[in-house]
């Protein structure tokens, strides 16, 4: 038993690959924070061009207002102006939906990335230490081959249902926007008439 202690002590990590490590870990931040940077400079852009949009429309609609003449201009006015907002705060929603998952997908594809390197990093170790085992420590090896393709086997079971969630949300949320949508076209109507 301490010869396999032994040999694990032996395989501790050269400061070449300490250094190599840190360096890769530094562009995976940096990559991750350029794109957070990314995204909220989209979020920021959005909400400049919806203010700007916001207010036009707020002058026009006071606007019209004040050209009202009495309670049934007042009410064609109204309406006239719900379905536009609905479909804005639906469109603003949509926005702000692709943008959130746009950047946890590129998120993912880091963290998948980095994944998939550091099992082949591991499998690699594994290989190397298996090659230079003590005689009598297939058990052990065996026993670590399987825990390492037991945690890999639930990183993808865990991220295909993480996707499926994914689809599933933004299959209701374009259902619901939908509905939301005919709703809103269908009070427009019945006020209109």
């Amino acid at each position: 038993m301490p010869e396999i202690h032994q040999k694990a002590i032996e395989m501790n990590l050269t400061p070449e690959q300490m250094a190599a490590a840190q360096k890769a870990n530094l562009e995976t931040l940096t990559g991750l924070t350029k794109q957070a940077l990314q995204s909220i400079e989209k979020l920021v852009e959005l909400n400049m061009q919806i203010a700007k949009q916001s207010l036009g429309d707020s002058m026009t609609s006071a606007k019209k207002a004040l050209e009202v003449k009495d309670i049934q201009q007042l009410l064609a006015h109204q309406a006239e102006a719900v379905q536009p907002m609905a479909e804005k705060i639906m469109a603003y929603s949509r926005h702000l939906y692709e943008l959130a998952h746009d950047t946890q997908e590129t998120f993912t594809k880091s963290a998948e990335k980095e994944l998939q390197a550091g099992q082949q990093k591991i499998n690699s170790l594994v290989e190397d230490w298996t090659k230079n085992a003590p005689t009598g420590s297939d058990a052990a090896v065996k026993v670590m081959k399987q825990a390492i393709a037991s945690a890999n086997t639930a990183f993808e079971t865990s991220q295909k249902a993480i996707k499926q969630a994914v689809q599933l949300t933004k299959g209701n949320l374009n259902t619901a926007t939908d509905s939301a949508m005919d709703i809103v076209k269908t009070a427009t109507k019945g006020s209109k008439k």
